[in-house]
């Protein structure tokens, strides 16, 4: 994988492929749009595998070509740190992120906004790893530091490697390291273990000394990664949530298999996320991507995803991530198309709503 400083990508290749947050307007801000007058959206996104087709759709004109549709505009937002992303959808600065279902919850969700999941792109079938460095066992973790996204998916991650071998958080030491800042931590000395996603942990595997013990292969099903949108702006304007929709299965029907434009489309995802074609190829083999909106539906509406669910909400409050006033797991409401609810009915602030996702498998967008 080529080298990349992670810290430092403010800007991709390209600059209208990204605009930075500063820059940006107000999320849900009334702007004049070149199709006469439709608001102004703004949707931040970080680098991973999964979530290369959001860049890739704005440099070659497909998020303006669905915006246009619904008579709005789609600003599209590089945040370089994954969970300063989150932290500015939850404060308002964006209408939508890309976030996993776990950050979802203890984000956003655990802030008090009400947030839909409106897009299930993929799950992690092995983009999440444990590395140590100089060992080859998961069981050599015992007593060490482990540098991760502290209070993110990879905690909740860390702790189902861990339960795998009879150990528990309290083995270990966790020592909170930004995305942004893992591929440049790794070869310093005080780093002994990591967990981490990709392409941070590809880059990181390639390294003397890095050791991939445990991946998320072995849970499979359980790290969703997903598009989520204010509830409040999806209800506002149902078309915003419409073209998002159209924008991504555009592009997934896009990148599917050996054309001329499928390579050409994941040639320009692997270097917008700094690797070649055979990385970035490498990447999505371990991505399970829910290419048809019609599996994506049917994972929504399987108890599957209820399972999923409540083993997450479960770790994330039993480690404090729904904040000082929740006493109880069931302190957040979580709401599923077939009518089941987690926790509180009457504090509903995360919902999984495929019904966009349908839309698009009934070619009605």
């Amino acid at each position: 994988m080529a080298s990349v400083n992670w810290n430092r990508r403010a800007l991709l290749a390209g600059a209208a492929m990204t605009v930075l947050a500063a820059c940006t307007p107000k999320a849900g801000e009334q702007k004049s749009a070149a199709t006469g007058g439709g608001k102004t959206y703004t949707v931040g996104w970080t680098i991973y595998a999964g979530w290369m087709p959001w860049p890739y759709a704005q440099q070659t004109g497909i998020v303006k070509k669905w915006a246009d549709k619904y008579g709005i505009t789609i600003n599209l937002v590089q945040i370089n740190d994954y969970v300063e992303s989150l932290n500015q959808f939850t404060a308002g600065k964006l209408d939508a992120v890309t976030s996993t279902n776990m950050d979802a919850l203890t984000l956003p969700a655990a802030g008090g906004v009400d947030t839909t999941a409106l897009i299930v792109g993929d799950y992690s079938n092995g983009n999440d790893g444990v590395l140590l460095k100089g060992k080859t066992s998961l069981a050599e973790i015992k007593g060490l530091p482990v540098n991760l996204v502290q209070g993110s998916v990879s905690q909740y991650f860390l702790a189902r490697a861990l339960e795998s071998v009879g150990l528990k958080q309290s083995d270990v030491k966790l020592v909170n390291t930004s995305d942004a800042d893992a591929v440049a931590a790794w070869p310093t000395g005080d780093v002994k273990a990591m967990a981490t996603w990709n392409p941070m942990l590809r880059e990181i595997d390639a390294m003397p000394g890095a050791n991939l013990v445990f991946d998320s292969s072995r849970i499979p099903g359980e790290i969703l990664d997903m598009m989520v949108a204010s509830t409040d702006r999806l209800k506002e304007n149902p078309d915003f949530g419409k073209a998002l929709v159209g924008i991504w299965y555009e592009v997934l029907e896009l990148m599917q298999g050996s054309s001329p434009a499928a390579v050409a489309a994941r040639t320009a995802m692997a270097s917008l996320s700094g690797t070649d074609l055979p990385g970035y190829d490498a990447q999505l083999a371990t991505t399970f991507m829910y290419y048809k909106p019609a599996d994506a539906v049917a994972y929504v509406n399987s108890p599957a995803a209820v399972t999923a669910s409540d083993r997450v909400r479960k770790f994330s409050f039993a480690e404090g991530l729904f904040g000082q006033g929740a006493s109880t797991v069931d302190a957040i409401g979580i709401t599923f198309p077939n009518g089941v609810v987690q926790g509180n009915p009457e504090n509903i602030k995360l919902r999984f709503d495929p019904s966009y996702m349908a839309m698009a498998a009934a070619g009605a967008l």
